[in-house]
């Protein structure tokens, strides 16, 4: 049996108050610390995007959780964010490990990473969604 990697990290919706999902996670998971990776953060509408762009001054920012069990866990979240096996293609996100900087250091981490055109997307070049929700409102 393959191991899986057991770092998941969320920049979203997953870390909103009152989101089931995030709840799940809470329940499931051990949050470990903050982290941030080199990519590009938009508001695409009731939830954001974010890309990976090695070459970028920005950074997206979140939370790094270790999963209790990771293939149940990965399971659940594939399905909260459209890409699990009863889902129709073409997926809006992949699950892609990402590097995440952390003030500890590198973490390879499972990241939702948006697939879709980002054209006429307002970016939020701050990185961090909850911030930008609260500015927002």
């Amino acid at each position: 049996m393959t191991a899986i990697n057991r770092y998941l990290f969320v920049y979203g919706t997953l870390l909103a108050q009152g989101n089931p999902y995030a709840a799940y996670l809470q329940q499931h998971c051990r949050l470990v610390g903050e982290g941030k990776f080199r990519g590009r953060l938009y508001d695409i509408g009731e939830y954001p995007a974010a890309i990976n762009d090695i070459n970028s001054n920005l950074f997206v920012y979140g939370s790094i959780y270790l999963m209790d069990d990771a293939v149940e866990i990965l399971s659940v979240i594939d399905e909260y964010e459209g890409v699990g096996p009863s889902e129709p293609e073409p997926h809006e996100y992949t699950r892609s490990l990402t590097n995440i900087e952390t003030e500890n250091g590198i973490v390879a981490c499972w990241v939702y990473i948006y697939k879709w055109p980002l054209e006429g997307k307002f970016q939020i070049t701050k990185g961090d969604y909850l911030q930008y929700l609260k500015q927002k409102q």
